[in-house]
């Protein structure tokens, strides 16, 4: 026997969907399961015959489905990115636009709300930005898909300009952070090793003590663990990498080793005591209740509000890297794991004060000034 979907269209029977055996489904409600997996619901919700026009709340949900389908999407969105990519379709795009007929909507209408996004509401234009980027794919998803014929998104401009910036720390700064947490090996670990490895927080979070190569003097990074609570795949083919392990990095993680309760090879390196080992340690908590309170001893100037964690250190090293130690950006950027080695220079490291002045000098004393004269 075999499981259906009957439905109406404007009142009129429908050709049924099949969903499968039930013997593969005995329940309905394994059955029901079977039909989200498949998206019928969404396929037959955002079906468009020519007398009738699809809404962009339809258009929307169509979107969300397919965009994190592997068979229709050359790259789908990873699992930590549906709950972010949901909040923005559903709370921002569908709550303004969702009853609107997709292809009425008007150019200068959606770039007049854009403009509000930010000048009314006072949303950053990097979130507006966002927003523009996932609207405009929305539409291309259906122009593809053939659920719309037009793209009124296309051609419209949001600011990119941003006041964020990553708070960065010396190496003297580290040494105090590290101090104030010496007293939890697991947090000492975690610290030591994010700030000499620049790995990335879902990076560490995802490892197991079976990445840990001894003998190779490595770690291997090939997973990231995501917000839904579930090993991933990492942020980019990049990403997936060896990070070299030195000396008093292994010093470090074999007394860590040899401490944790959970030292087998397929235990999490950095586990929740409260969740016995099941789940990593949750890096949110532990970076308010522990890392930014460590980063404020160490007179690190966090303002009220501002972002910090376990990302500041991973900024801290690839520009102390570059701008200190002289290292070659090639090297910052395998360390970093980034797919693009301008992405390494863009937004990990800055002009470095010191460096900017001798540059200037060196023009100074070429033109002829003598520069011990000037006081």
């Amino acid at each position: 026997m075999t499981w259906v979907l009957r439905y109406r269209i404007k009142g009129k029977e429908q050709t049924p969907l099949v969903v499968g055996l039930v013997s593969d489904f005995p329940t309905e409600d394994e059955a029901n399961g079977e039909v989200d997996r498949l998206g019928l619901r969404v396929r037959i919700n955002c079906a468009n015959p020519r007398n009738e026009r699809i809404k962009f709340n339809q258009l929307a949900e169509y979107y969300l489905k397919v965009e994190f389908d592997p068979e229709v999407t050359a790259t789908p969105k990873s699992e930590n990115t549906k709950p972010i990519l949901d909040h923005y379709v559903r709370h921002f795009l569908i709550a303004e636009w969702g009853d609107q007929i997709a292809e009425d909507m008007e150019p200068l209408e959606i770039q007049k709300w854009f403009n509000s996004l930010h000048n009314k509401e006072e949303y950053g234009w990097t979130t507006v930005s966002k927003i523009r980027g996932i609207m405009n794919r929305i539409f291309k998803i259906g122009i593809i898909h053939k659920k719309v014929t037009k793209n009124p998104v296309e051609g419209l401009r949001t600011s990119v300009k941003t006041t964020y910036k990553a708070i960065k720390i010396t190496p003297a700064q580290t040494l105090l952070i590290l101090r104030s947490v010496m007293g939890n090996m697991l947090h000492f670990t975690l610290v030591f090793v994010v700030a000499a490895t620049a790995l990335r927080s879902s990076e560490a979070l995802s490892l197991r003590w079976a990445d840990i190569l001894w003998e190779e003097r490595k770690i291997r990074i090939v997973k990231s663990w995501k917000k839904t609570g579930v090993d991933g795949s990492t942020k980019t083919p990049s990403s997936e990498r060896d990070v070299p392990m030195g000396r008093v990095l292994a010093h470090y993680l074999h007394e860590w080793h040899a401490q944790t309760p959970y030292a087998k090879p397929t235990d999490f390196v950095f586990p929740s005591m409260n969740r016995s080992g099941r789940v990593p340690i949750c890096s949110s908590v532990f970076c308010s209740d522990y890392l930014r309170p460590a980063a404020k001893v160490a007179g690190v100037p966090i303002p009220d509000g501002h972002r910090w964690g376990l990302h500041n250190l991973r900024h801290s090293l690839s520009n102390w890297l570059v701008n200190k130690a002289k290292e070659n950006p090639k090297t910052v950027q395998g360390i970093l794991g980034h797919s693009r080695i301008q992405t390494t220079l863009d937004l990990y490291t800055d002009e470095d004060l010191d460096e900017m002045i001798a540059a200037q000098d060196k023009f100074i004393d070429a033109v002829g000034f003598e520069r011990e004269t000037v006081q």
